[in-house]
């Protein structure tokens, strides 16, 4: 499930006022992710957690689900 601290990062960072982001959402669907912004919104969202990512765990999420519950595994740890 998609905190909204999670999606407050994504939206801040894409200058969005609101989108419906869920689980299965992709990248591609959410305006303004295109790949030149990829990478703000992972930057964003290590700031905003406190982690940091390998390009290998971002490239193995399939959706935005998937990148929610890497976030999730690395406060865990």
């Amino acid at each position: 499930m998609i905190s909204e601290k999670f999606k407050a990062a994504i939206l801040k960072e894409l200058k969005l006022s609101d989108f419906e982001i869920q689980d299965s959402t992709l990248a591609s669907q959410v305006p303004g992710w295109d790949s030149l912004n990829h990478i703000n919104v992972i930057v964003a969202i290590e700031k905003e957690f406190g982690v940091r990512f390998k390009s290998i765990e971002v490239l193995k999420c399939k959706n935005i689900g998937d990148l929610q519950k890497l976030v999730n595994t690395k406060l865990n740890q």
